[in-house]
C-alpha cells in the first residue's frame, strides 16, 4: 500500500487533534481516502506479498496452477519453529556427535545450513519463479556465502590459504606442474585425435551453459573470440595457455565453442516458440500425466529472448561491454585460482565453482538485461546480478593481491601494445557513434530552455 502523504496539511484518520469549531476545507489534491487492507479485506500474517516493484513478479502458480497453490504460500513460522526443534535436540543432548569426530566442521556446516533457511524465507524472490522461488533464494545465498568466503580469503597471504584448502582436501597443498599443450604443433589428423580429451566435451557444454545464460548468438561468437585472445595473451604467465593455433581455432572456436553454441541456442529457440499452457495436477488425470507435470515444473514458466544491441545506445554499449568483461573475468579466473591454490583442473572444488557461477548467472544476466531494457519497471540492479559482479571481482582482486609475486614475466611488447590499442578502440568508437547524438541532444534541450526563459 502507498505510503500516506507527508504534506503538512495532511492528518491521518488515527492523528490525534485537537477539538475546533473550525470547519477543515478539504485539499483538492488530495484523493479518496484509502479502504486499509487488500480490495477492503484485512490483511492477514500469511498474506505476505512477495512481489517486488522493480520485477514485477507475481506468483505464478497462485494465479493460474490453484492445485499447487499451497507450495507458494510462506511458511515462515512453520520454518522457524522445526529450525528451532531441531536446535533444542542438539542443545538437550548430551554428546550429539562421537569423540573424535570434526566437531568444528559439523558446526560450520550447521551454521551454513542455518543460514541458507533464513535466505530460503526471508531473501527476496529473483526474475525466475521455477522450479520454485524459494529455489533461487537459495542460490542467492550460496552466493553470498561464497562471496563471503573470497572476502576472509582476500585479508589471508597465500601460503595461509594454501594451508586452509587442505582442511577441504588434506590432498591438497602439493605443488603442480603446468602442462603446455603446445608440444607438437603439427597439423594433421593424428596431433588432432590425440588433442581430443575430457576437456574437449567441457568446453562445448561451458558453452552450451553460456548461450543459455546470453541468448545471443553474436555475444557468444565475440566472448569465445575474445577469450581465445586472452589465452594468447596471458600464456607467458600460465603455460597450460599455450596451445597449437589449431588448437586454439579448431577444436575451441569451430568445433567445441561452436558446437556447445548452436545447441544452446537451439534450446532458446524451443523454449521461445514453445506454448507454455500450465495445468495443476488435480485438472491431469492419470499417473503418466501428473509425473509429466511434476517434471514440467523444472522447465521455465516463460521464455524472454535477449537482444543486447550493443550499438544501440551508449548504455547498451556500456553494458555489453561491462558484461563481456565479466565473462572473461568469471573465465580466466578459475585458471589463476587453481594454478595459485595448487588443484588439479579435475578437482571437485574446481568444478563445483564452475557449476555455481553458471547457476548464480541465469538469473543475474536475466535481471541485467531487464534493467538495461526496462529502466521504468526495474528502478534498481537486481539482487542477483549486484552479488554476482561483486564475486567476479572479488576474483579478480585475490588473484590481483596472491599473483604478484607468482607471475612475475612481464607483459611482451606486441601483447602490451595489442592491449592499448583494444582499449583506445574501445573508448574511441563510443566517442564516434554516440558523441554527436549526445551533443546535438544536449544543444536542443538547452535550446528549448532559453525559450521557455524568454517566454516567461
Amino acid at each position: 500500500m502507498p505510503s500516506a502523504p507527508t504534506d503538512e496539511g495532511y492528518l491521518s484518520p488515527t492523528s490525534p487533534v485537537e477539538e475546533t469549531d473550525t470547519d477543515v476545507i478539504p485539499d483538492p489534491d488530495v484523493g479518496p481516502e484509502e479502504v486499509p487492507g487488500i480490495a477492503g479485506n484485512p490483511v492477514r500474517w500469511y498474506d505476505a506479498d512477495r512481489s517486488e516493484s522493480y520485477t514485477k513478479i507475481e506468483p505464478f502458480a497462485t494465479q493460474i496452477d490453484t492445485s499447487v497453490e499451497f507450495i507458494f504460500k510462506p511458511a515462515t513460522l512453520t520454518t522457524l519453529t522445526l529450525a528451532l526443534i531441531a536446535l533444542a535436540y542438539v542443545a538437550i543432548t548430551d554428546d550429539l556427535v562421537e569423540e573424535g569426530r570434526d566437531k568444528k566442521r559439523i558446526g560450520v556446516y550447521a551454521s551454513i545450513i542455518s543460514f541458507l533457511l533464513f535466505s530460503m524465507v526471508q531473501f527476496r524472490d529473483g526474475p525466475f519463479i521455477r522450479p520454485h522461488p524459494a529455489f533461487w533464494r537459495i542460490v542467492l545465498g550460496i552466493n553470498l556465502i561464497y562471496e563471503l568466503l573470497l572476502v576472509f580469503l582476500l585479508f589471508q597471504d597465500l601460503p595461509s590459504a594454501r594451508g586452509m584448502m587442505t582442511l577441504l582436501d588434506p590432498n591438497l597443498g602439493v605443488p603442480l606442474k603446468e602442462r603446455s599443450y603446445a608440444e607438437n604443433c603439427d597439423f594433421s589428423l593424428r596431433t588432432i585425435w590425440n588433442a581430443l580429451d575430457i576437456f574437449c566435451l567441457a568446453h562445448a557444454l561451458g558453452w552450451y551453459g553460456k548461450a543459455l545464460i546470453l541468448r545471443d548468438y553474436w555475444f557468444c561468437w565475440i566472448l569465445s573470440i575474445a577469450f581465445e585472445l586472452a589465452e594468447y595473451s596471458l600464456q607467458h604467465q600460465l603455460p597450460n595457455f599455450a596451445e597449437c593455433w589449431w588448437d586454439h581455432w579448431i577444436l575451441d572456436v569451430l568445433m567445441c565453442n561452436w558446437l556447445g553454441t548452436y545447441l544452446g541456442m537451439k534450446t532458446c529457440a524451443y523454449l521461445n516458440v514453445k506454448g507454455y499452457t500450465w495445468r495443476g495436477l488435480r485438472p491431469t488425470r492419470g499417473f503418466r500425466f501428473k509425473t509429466k507435470r511434476v517434471f514440467k515444473q523444472f522447465t521455465p514458466s516463460d521464455f524472454t529472448t535477449f537482444k543486447w544491441e550493443g550499438t544501440a545506445s551508449l548504455t547498451h554499449y556500456f553494458a555489453v561491454v561491462l558484461l563481456l568483461a565479466i565473462f572473461l573475468a568469471a573465465e580466466l579466473t578459475p585458471f589463476y585460482l587453481k594454478s595459485l591454490l595448487w588443484m588439479e583442473p579435475e578437482h571437485p572444488v574446481v568444478i563445483a565453482r564452475l557449476i555455481a557461477i553458471f547457476i548464480f548467472a541465469l538469473p543475474a544476466v536475466r535481471e541485467l538485461y531487464q534493467y538495461i531494457n526496462d529502466p521504468r519497471k526495474a528502478i534498481r540492479m537486481g539482487q542477483h546480478a549486484w552479488l554476482l559482479f561483486a564475486t567476479v571481482l572479488t576474483e579478480v582482486l585475490l588473484v590481483f593481491k596472491w599473483g604478484r609475486d607468482v607471475f612475475t614475466n612481464p607483459f611482451p611488447r606486441h601483447v602490451k601494445w595489442s592491449l592499448i590499442t583494444g582499449g583506445i578502440i574501445l573508448v574511441v568508437y563510443p566517442g564516434v557513434k554516440f558523441g554527436p547524438k549526445i551533443v546535438r541532444r544536449y544543444l536542443r534541450r538547452q535550446a528549448k530552455q532559453q525559450r521557455r526563459v524568454k517566454d516567461q
